[in-house]
């Protein structure tokens, strides 16, 4: 049998259509769709079959895809205008009568359809009391932001009609743009007490306790929306959002992949996969995510941004900037490219372009409270500055969400510490420090209980440690571990200035792939064990650049010592330590884009997290001191030399004088420390933290007794 090609099976739908077999006709057209969904002229003549059949309101999409494919043919917007005119949607119909002339489109009589337009006009100012004349007029007075002269339409519609389904659901969309979303929900829910299965009802209820991050209740309202309607594309799409906000990550990739299954060209839920995928440190399957959702829609400005910046963790800067100039080409006015083309720039040390491009993002939007932020860490300010005043008035305003307030909240206490200003400064930075702690749902017990878990699993580590098996290491592990802030970065610059050295960052490897096993969590078994050593492994072999050492200066690996030991017996392990005041004083004040340091955000736990620290360092000195390098910050900064040159020795590598001259080290750095190690080592950083000792309180008594 010879297969009919889409056009000889049109000439034989319309040929149908023209003999009145009008059922014949539209199975024809449906093949069509079937094989080909955005054929104009299928479209166009289903909408046409679909209006004589009574159902106006269904041929509208089918008007609309022709349109879409090709706005040349007249006769298309003439069937979509009139189909608007006979629904009384009179001024959807004046937009697209208006758009046809613009465009010069020949070939119907759009004075004619003018004309109907203007009686239609007139019919329905002379039916003023019908509930559907004031839903119609309602939609009109909406479309053109009126929304509350729309509501107060939407409410005469049910004064006529009490039980009108649609002016309730209306009236909640009016009242969901103008952020009302308490009163919004209300409407949708008076619209699913007549219709309990109106399903954008659920959706939009979702949204809006989405928006107020109330996500158990969006989620609900999602999934009643699903159990409705199960190929919902969006909702699945914006489950995946909640469950991501809740860090319930896989179940994000599912709700992802429930919408992908649905619609394989859905950009917007690969780009939301590729953020997952970049939370869950998965940064090359983050980037195939985001370069699939830029395949199907190649001007996605948000999916070029968000590549940038996972190209930046990879340390990949200047395909970083790239992405960035792709996403300000296509969105000129895109604040958060440039605030984070300005975060990838301070990488580089390249400061006074990072400064302009903070201040490109702040010109767009003077508002943006992250880039204050960012702009102030390379800022000294001065008593005129007007950023000054700036902060302080948007600190002032009542409608602040927490986010920004805590960014402005670090900004401010900057600025006031530059000035001065050290009592004003505190406040600031205990305020800002206060909502974050909130904002993470921190409790210090979280810690005390996690560091318990780890002391006892410990001995497990010892018993399997000497029948690990694995291949042969091609690139050794240098972790560079202590408390955050306590110089690490300058001790992984010095050592990455050698030659057989890569510095590979803060790598979120270990707690990723064996969090769970140092904690007990799964079975300390040699498998695990060995599980753990090959998926590290092949991690740090992709950061290598062919080295035979790499760096992994993760502070915080300092808590999983007993599976680092039981795993890599190749591996070094330096322990950094500085003056215990300093570093707890610079955790408070500086603000940690990892969310996994909530203890620092208020002074009084960091000095009691710092006694954690402290007491597992001496509990795995009890049994590792052999494998642990402990280096004194304060020590190498007064003497650098020997103290490097013994360093290098532990490593057991050659020494090579560029370890001396860490600040021309031309890798990018990409934690707070990025401006000090930049500059020569200089001592008596440790004492900066003394100027605020008069505000304290004692605060740092509680160290007198820490193990030391």
């Amino acid at each position: 049998m010879v297969k009919l090609t889409n056009n000889q099976v049109l000439q034989q739908a319309v040929d149908a259509h023209k003999a009145g077999q009008l059922q014949k006709a539209h199975r024809l057209y449906a093949a069509i769709l079937k094989v080909q969904p955005k054929h104009p002229d299928a479209n166009h003549n289903t909408g046409l079959l679909t209006v004589g059949f009574g159902k106006i309101e269904l041929a509208l999409p089918f008007f609309k895809t022709a349109l879409e494919v090709n706005p040349s043919i007249a006769q298309f917007w003439y069937s979509y205008i009139v189909a608007l005119i006979k629904l009384e949607r009179l001024i959807d119909a004046k937009v697209l009568l208006d758009q046809a002339k613009v465009k010069g489109i020949k070939g119907a009589d759009f004075d004619q359809l003018e004309q109907k337009l203007n009686n239609a006009n007139k019919a329905l100012a002379f039916k003023p009391d019908t509930a559907d004349a004031y839903n119609n007029i309602g939609i009109a007075l909406q479309e053109q932001n009126k929304l509350e002269e729309a509501i107060v339409a939407y409410n005469k519609a049910l004064a006529i009609e009490p039980d009108y389904v649609d002016a309730y659901y209306n009236i909640g969309i009016a009242l969901q743009v103008q952020n009302k979303l308490e009163e919004a929900i209300v409407a949708y829910n008076k619209a699913l007490a007549i219709e309990p299965d109106y399903v954008d009802a659920y959706y939009n209820i979702g949204t809006a306790f989405q928006v107020q991050n109330k996500l158990e209740e969006a989620i609900e309202a999602y999934n009643k929306a699903l159990s409705i309607k199960p190929d919902y594309v969006i909702a699945h799409n914006n489950m995946g959002v909640a469950l991501q906000a809740q860090n319930k990550l896989e179940e994000a990739i599912e709700a992802y992949k429930k919408a992908l299954s649905i619609k394989p060209d859905y950009a917007d839920a690969y780009n939301n996969m590729g953020n997952v995928l970049k939370e869950q440190g998965k940064l090359g399957k983050a980037i195939e995510a985001y370069k699939k959702a830029l395949s199907i829609k190649p001007d996605y400005a948000d999916a070029y941004n968000n590549l940038g910046i996972v190209l930046k963790d990879q340390s990949k800067l200047e395909e970083a900037i790239e992405a960035y100039k792709k996403a300000l080409s296509i969105k000129p006015d895109y604040a958060i490219a440039y605030n984070n083309m300005g975060v990838t720039l301070q990488a580089q040390n390249k400061l006074e372009e990072a400064i302009e491009a903070y201040k490109k993002a702040l010109f767009i939007n003077s508002d943006y409270a992250e880039a204050h932020r960012h702009l102030s860490t390379l800022t000294k300010y001065t008593l005129n500055d007007p950023q000054i005043s700036v902060v302080n008035d948007l600190l002032q305003r009542e409608k602040l969400n927490d986010s920004d307030r805590i960014h402005l909240h670090y900004t401010y206490a900057k600025m006031q510490e530059d000035l001065g200003n050290l009592s004003i400064a505190l406040d600031s930075y205990v305020t800002g420090g206060g909502l974050k702690q909130m904002s993470l749902a921190y409790e210090f017990s979280q810690d005390e209980h996690l560091f318990g878990q780890i002391q006892q699993t410990a001995p497990e580590f010892r018993d399997v440690a000497l029948n690990v098996t694995g291949g042969p290491i091609r690139h050794t592990p240098i972790f560079i571990l202590g408390m955050p802030r306590s110089g690490t970065t300058l001790v992984e610059q010095i050592v990455s200035a050698h030659s057989e050295i890569t510095g590979a960052g803060e790598l979120a490897y270990v707690s990723q792939f064996g969090g769970q096993l140092a904690a007990g969590l799964t079975a300390t078994t040699v498998e695990a064990v060995s599980v753990f050593r090959d998926r590290y492994l092949a991690e740090l072999a992709k950061r290598a650049n062919g080295q035979a050492f790499i760096t992994d200066k993760m502070p915080q690996n300092f808590q999983y010592i007993a599976l680092i030991c039981a795993a890599f017996p190749e591996a070094k392990i330096v322990h950094v330590q500085r003056n215990a005041e300093a570093t707890c004083w610079s955790n408070f004040k500086h603000y940690f884009v990892s969310k996994g340091l909530g203890y620092s955000y208020n002074l009084s736990d960091t000095v009691r997290y710092y006694g954690l620290y402290k007491e597992i360092m001496h509990f795995w000195g009890q049994s590792y001191s052999d494998r642990i390098y402990n280096l004194d910050y304060d020590k190498l900064t007064e003497d650098q030399e020997p103290e490097t040159r013994r360093l290098i020795e532990y490593l057991e590598l050659n020494w090579q004088d560029t370890c001396l001259t860490p600040q021309k080290n031309k890798r990018s750095v990409k934690t707070a420390s990025q401006q000090q190690v930049r500059q020569k080592v200089y001592k008596g950083s440790s004492q900066v933290w003394r100027k605020y000792e008069p505000c304290l309180n004692g605060v740092f008594d509680g160290l007198k007794g820490i193990v030391k």
